[in-house]
């Protein structure tokens, strides 16, 4: 499955998706460039889930689709997204010969034995992707 930025630009049609849950007491009002995209997501048989999440302090989680994302299983996850780009922003920074000039994260991929997980940052928020590569 072959992902670009998926904050910014949709990856497949919309289709039939799967139902989102918003977490409560958030309320966001996403583009409907998002919102296709978050659907085409979704409609794709090997996503298990996705997780839309803030970029603060603790980490919040702002949408979610797939039981994979739900209770406390979700909070982990929220939390280790998070650690995962914070770490490897923090190690661009280390390599970067010019301290002005530090690169940035745009995408991670990350390949276990089970599943893929793909991760978009972008300044105010972390999209995360959970696949199955053998479907």
């Amino acid at each position: 499955m072959s992902v670009k930025s998926p904050l910014s630009n949709p990856l497949l049609p919309p289709s039939s998706a799967q139902s989102a849950t918003t977490t409560q007491g958030s309320s966001l009002a996403t583009s409907p460039e998002l919102e296709q995209t978050l659907v085409s997501l979704t409609s794709h048989r090997s996503v298990l889930g996705y997780m839309l999440l803030s970029r603060g302090h603790p980490v919040t989680m702002i949408r979610h689709s797939g039981v994979v994302f739900e209770g406390e299983k979700g909070k982990k996850y929220a939390s280790a997204i998070s650690r995962i780009v914070e770490s490897v922003q923090a190690g661009l920074e280390d390599v970067s010969m010019d301290p002005t000039d530090v690169d940035e994260v745009r995408f991670i991929r990350i390949r276990t034995k089970r599943h893929e997980i793909m991760i978009s940052p972008d300044g105010r928020y972390l999209l995360a992707v959970l696949h199955d590569p053998t479907s």
